[in-house]
């Protein structure tokens, strides 16, 4: 697939843009708080209706309107598709596909496919739980679109349990039956949630302990999931159990924190709680290892998230850059120029070419931002 073009209106610090990519790989250059990361993050939200750096989508309009679009032109299976957002709050998003609007997310978000590589997923090891389950899901969604709608179904039924719980204010003698309906309907929901995001880690972990071994070879990488449901999940070595199981699972443990949950008036078991874990040589990495190793490892699952995309689209996705190279050292940063290459389409940030080799930058096309404004 390759984005022909690009246009904003009313995002973030673009009242108006038009920029067409003319070959495989684009850098764009500019002084910091220019817009760089914008532009990137808007090809980010056109693919999964989602940026990682807002909490809502008034964030992400500039100051002074009301509303926001974002337009795209992509090709794909050497069809043309026109990708139009228009983001209005508080009304819901509206979304089109040349022309045609679509209802649900998950009819929309299969068209682009992009893996996004930033210098705050070099501290994904050291974030919060949260920002591991973002950087999960994100990347889930890209691979199986209706799990997007999953999600999105347990959080509303996660809400309308909090709100329950708040309402009874602790009190073990109110009568359960509605929170005993929503504990079912969490499990059933929950339990699709915490399969595919154990089926995807355990797919991506193969890819990614080749990828770390061709830069650490006398390191081996291993992946834990930490759940509320099914404890600490070895992700090399246990087997994954189907839905089915984790939903009885997932209903045991929620009536066994029954109470807890009620005194606490609020959800305490299910993925929203869970957590990954990496080691390196069965030492955990957040703890213990050097930063040099902890960016291996992100940089190991950014190249492993490509490969496993491309495997699972049966095309090549869409690699955003976004002034990453710049906190790389020259080790890191060759072996990623190096293993993504040229055939797929590559859009890179930076303040300046200077990190670029001469014979690397014949092969980019150059574009300036200046002020939300391309510079020519």
């Amino acid at each position: 697939m390759f984005l022909e073009k690009l246009e904003l209106k009313n995002y973030r610090n673009y009242s108006d843009l038009n920029i067409n990519f003319k070959s495989n790989i684009t850098l764009i250059t500019g002084k910091n708080a220019q817009g760089k990361t914008n532009l990137l993050e808007s090809i980010q939200f056109l693919s999964s209706l989602n940026s990682l750096r807002a909490s809502t989508d008034n964030e992400i309009i500039l100051w002074g309107k009301d509303f926001a679009t974002i337009t795209g032109l992509l090709k794909k299976d050497l069809n043309m598709f026109n990708l139009d957002i228009i983001i209005n709050p508080p009304k819901r998003k509206t979304l089109k596909i040349n022309g045609i609007k679509k209802t649900k997310s998950s009819e929309f978000i299969r068209y682009l496919n992009v893996v996004s590589f930033s210098v705050s997923d070099l501290l994904l090891l050291r974030g919060t739980p949260d920002d591991r389950r973002a950087w999960l899901d994100l990347a889930i969604s890209q691979i199986y679109p209706a799990y997007l709608d999953r999600l999105q179904k347990f959080n509303k039924i996660k809400t309308q349990k909090n709100n329950f719980l708040k309402e009874i204010k602790g009190n073990l003698n109110t009568n359960t039956e509605l929170l005993d309906i929503l504990n079912l309907q969490c499990a059933i929901a929950g339990s699709n949630i915490i399969y595919l995001r154990l089926k995807f880690l355990k797919e991506l972990l193969m890819i990614a302990q080749v990828k770390h071994s061709e830069i650490a070879s006398d390191e081996l990488l291993t992946i834990t999931y930490n759940s509320k449901v099914l404890d600490d999940f070895d992700i090399l070595n246990d087997e994954i159990p189907d839905a089915e199981t984790i939903s009885k699972i997932f209903e045991s443990r929620l009536a066994q924190r029954k109470n807890e949950e009620i005194i606490r008036a609020t959800s305490l078991v299910g993925p929203h709680r869970d957590d990954i874990s990496f080691f390196i040589n069965n030492i955990q990495a957040k703890k213990f290892a050097s930063q040099g190793q902890q960016r291996t490892i992100v940089l190991s699952l950014k190249l492993s998230e490509l490969i496993l995309l491309e495997e699972k689209i049966k095309d090549k996705p869409i690699l955003l850059l976004d002034d990453v190279l710049a906190e790389l050292d020259d080790i890191r940063q060759g072996y990623l120029l190096d293993a993504i290459g040229t055939e797929i389409q590559t859009i890179i940030t930076s303040v300046d070419t200077l990190q670029f080799k001469e014979d690397y930058l014949k092969k980019v096309d150059i574009v300036k931002i200046q002020n939300g404004k391309l510079i020519s």
